[in-house]
């Protein structure tokens, strides 16, 4: 992963982090664990999926399906 696309990465996690503790009234650690155990960020951090260039809210929206449908859809 180059520094800019880690740099990119680091960022829309940050956000969902943020939105998964505002959202479902959670604990930081509670929502890393959920981010960082997805199939959603392992798309992330593949260079291939382009995942990484898009808005952190499309991105949310993504991971919540996944949450809510146990299976990544929309990539």
């Amino acid at each position: 992963m180059t520094n800019k696309m880690q740099y990119l990465v680091e960022g829309i996690s940050k956000d969902i982090v943020c939105y998964l503790m505002e959202d479902d009234g959670i604990s930081m650690q509670e929502a890393l664990l959920l981010l960082h155990n997805s199939e959603l960020f392992s798309k992330l951090c593949m260079e291939q999926s382009g995942l990484y260039i898009q808005s952190s809210a499309y991105v949310y929206h993504i991971f919540r399906s996944e949450l809510k449908y146990g299976v990544l859809k929309n990539s």
